[in-house]
């Protein structure tokens, strides 16, 4: 199979072009092709020679491909699910909010993590997204050029994949690339330490961090990465940076009946949180099968709120989109589609 060039960073079509014994000025050529002019295959690269175009087609291809499925909500949100390698198949949301267009995309089959509340989790991981897998998901939607913003808080966690996250975050914003402001993209973790560091070593992105609880031990029976990954070490780690700039920091609050919705538990967020400049994303549970979480009433919502703007924390609660077609906040899973296909590929194996 030809190898995907729709996804290379300048300098890998550098060395694409070098061991093809092309001209060094043919790797812009080909970025340009491909992350400004939307080129639908090597042959419309016009200012290659046709020989060089010949070499590129021997081993590459661009690899794009078009969304399998459309699904658009009672709001307006829409669900994509694309095709990846190995069988397997992502979600993407595309958010229209009056003038701002946010697509949420997705950097893993599945996810590792296990988080409770959420249903890739519930899913497991299935396999690590390339560069060119996560980019389509931007390209080949029809809302492609509408793109406000980009968020990724799709399936999986974007941390664990560095080598296609920074890859990507690269083409995005590079004047090669899409020549995007970081300010229009915001990566989400659960506090993948490792990789938390080097996104705030090597990246002006937005950061979005998902905390849930600020106790310790409730947080981890929610979300087991709390014992990998304590949450008091990814504050630590966050307080060696400056967010009061360009980059935002803000943190990810689902709120659970009865879990942790109490004005205890606000207090302590906020004295975990006091020597952040950030802000706090209050997100309304969608309730998913097999889990005995319940989502918190509107009035502890609010008073939760409330209390943290008091105390000086800027706190926005998220609005819910695409709930009724599994696309809001925790939804998004593939598990049923990869049964189905296997169970249909089992009836025609007999």
């Amino acid at each position: 199979m030809k190898q995907a060039l729709f996804g290379k960073t300048l300098s890998e079509l550098q060395q694409i072009c070098r061991d093809l014994e092309m001209p060094a000025f043919a790797a812009s050529q080909i970025a340009d092709w491909l992350y400004k002019k939307d080129a639908e295959s090597i042959d419309e690269m016009s200012n290659l020679s046709l020989s060089n175009r010949s070499k590129l087609n021997l081993s590459y291809a661009l690899n794009t491909s078009l969304p399998s499925r459309r699904e658009e909500s009672s709001d307006g949100t829409v669900k994509y699910l694309f095709a990846v390698a190995g069988g397997n198949f992502v979600e993407t949301v595309f958010i229209p909010d009056h003038e701002r267009a946010t697509l949420c995309v997705s950097s893993q089959v599945g996810c590792k993590m296990n988080c409770l509340f959420c249903m890739t989790g519930k899913q497991g991981f299935s396999a690590q997204l390339t560069a060119n897998e996560i980019l389509n998901q931007l390209r080949s939607i029809p809302e492609s050029r509408r793109l406000s913003n980009v968020v990724f808080m799709g399936m999986g966690e974007p941390l664990d994949n560095q080598t296609a996250l920074f890859q990507v975050l690269e083409i995005l914003t590079a004047s090669y690339g899409y020549a995007w402001s970081p300010k229009r993209i915001t990566v989400s973790t659960i506090g993948h330490i490792p990789g938390l560091k080097r996104f705030l070593d090597e990246s002006e992105c937005h950061l979005a961090v998902s905390i849930h609880s600020p106790i310790a031990e409730e947080r981890q029976k929610i979300m087991p990465v709390e014992k990998a990954f304590p949450i008091k070490d990814v504050i630590e780690v966050l307080q060696q940076y400056d967010f009061s700039h360009q980059r935002r920091l803000s943190f990810e609050y689902i709120l659970f009946e009865g879990l942790n919705d109490s004005i205890i538990h606000a207090k302590k967020l906020v004295d975990l949180l006091r020597k952040l400049d950030c802000r706090v994303n209050l997100i309304r549970f969608h309730q998913i099968p097999g889990v005995d979480l319940r989502p918190s009433s509107e009035t502890k919502l609010y008073a939760f709120r409330d209390y943290l703007s008091a105390k000086g924390l800027i706190c926005t609660i998220r609005l819910s989109r695409g709930e009724d077609i599994l696309a809001a906040c925790g939804m998004l899973s593939t598990k049923a589609r990869d049964q189905a296909i296997d169970e249909d590929s089992g009836k025609q194996g007999v």
